[in-house]
């Protein structure tokens, strides 16, 4: 029987995982080494390989995790029993306070997937597809007269205003992410009732054969 891994072990693996989203955000994947990895983890090469068979083993830990905190924040947030519009503003909350908690392993998730292997690009691209599909639904619910089919445009939307807040909001600037989260969250719900009469009639798509 296998022993079970100590606790050390997964501390240290983590600590490492933690240094690669560093490096890979600040330098670069394709920049980026192994050695400047164990460097920023402080950690020996050979302790490095001993955790993560290569670079490309590293990237895939560092976005499948991410994505997979934010799969755990959607469920957590779902046992809550929240009204619709609560439910919604608890989410994009929680997804804000995220992503100021772990902005290096956001940036590798948005701009480096491209670099895995097309299984594991399959695999972290559909985890955040259920999490789009996640915000879509909350949106819905929390705005009934939105066309359905602009229920997911809207999502994305609403991603596109917070996903890249790693390429301006700096940690020691005037505003945290958490402050920011009411600003989201007004902008959001104001064009919400306006997207909702506003709102285009959807193009009529020829059926594919």
């Amino acid at each position: 029987m296998a022993r079970p891994r100590s606790a050390q072990y997964d501390t240290q693996r983590a600590q490492i995982l933690e240094a690669a989203a560093r490096v890979f955000a600040e330098r670069g994947y394709t920049a980026a080494t192994m050695n400047e990895v164990a460097a920023a983890a402080g950690v020996s090469k050979a302790t490095l390989y001993h955790y993560y068979g290569d670079k490309h083993d590293l990237l895939e830990q560092v976005a499948s995790s991410h994505v997979a905190r934010l799969e755990a924040l959607v469920a957590e947030v779902g046992t809550q029993a929240l009204a619709p519009p609560e439910h919604l503003r608890t989410l994009v909350g929680s997804f804000l306070r995220a992503y100021g908690n772990a902005r290096h392993a956001h940036r590798v998730l948005i701009e480096d997937v491209k670099f895995l292997d097309p299984q594991a690009r399959s695999r972290v691209t559909l985890a955040q597809r259920r999490v789009v599909a996640a915000f879509a639904q909350a949106i819905g619910q929390a705005q009934p007269g939105l066309d359905a089919q602009l229920q997911r445009p809207v999502a994305m939307l609403l991603f596109g205003m917070i996903n890249w807040t790693f390429t301006w909001l700096r940690p020691d600037g005037a505003y945290t992410h958490d402050a920011l989260s009411p600003v989201v969250l007004a902008l959001l719900e104001g064009g919400l009732p306006a997207a909702a009469q506003a709102c285009p009639a959807p193009r009529a798509i020829p059926e594919t054969r």
